[in-house]
């Protein structure tokens, strides 16, 4: 395994960051436009929702980046980050629908994007404050 890629570890962990992140775009990119989404676009709490999570999946994507470029081989990085947006829409498409698809799906993708960045930055210390 060392001939493909040596850090194991971080393989995984940045596998992870992209699987969560591609997961997230897809849950995002069903809000735009917002003129077809009445039902987030006027609502204060959705708008604030849909904010939040497009900066925490801009920095998940950077700190991911940073992370994987500090970490990886270019290769494992290509390969790992091109599997995560291959395979995203399977694992979107498990979800229900309930769950994808409006305030909740929006809750969730920003939770997930809490704990990936608080784990980024647990096992990277890309950010610094």
């Amino acid at each position: 395994m060392d001939m493909i890629e040596p850090n194991v570890a971080a393989l995984f962990w940045f596998a992870l960051f992209a699987g969560v992140a591609s997961i997230g775009f897809y849950v995002l990119t069903g809000v735009f436009p917002l003129e077809t989404r009445p039902d987030l676009r006027s609502r204060p709490l959705g708008m604030a929702l849909i904010a939040a999570n497009v900066v925490l999946l801009l920095a998940l994507v950077g700190g991911s980046m940073v992370y994987g470029a500090a970490h990886l081989r270019w290769t494992s990085l290509v390969i790992v980050a091109g599997f995560a947006v291959l395979f995203a829409p399977g694992l979107f498409n498990v979800w229900p629908q309930r769950w994808r698809d409006g305030m909740a799906g929006l809750a969730i993708v920003l939770t997930g994007f809490g704990v990936s960045l608080g784990l980024l930055q647990h096992v990277g210390a890309v950010f610094s404050l």
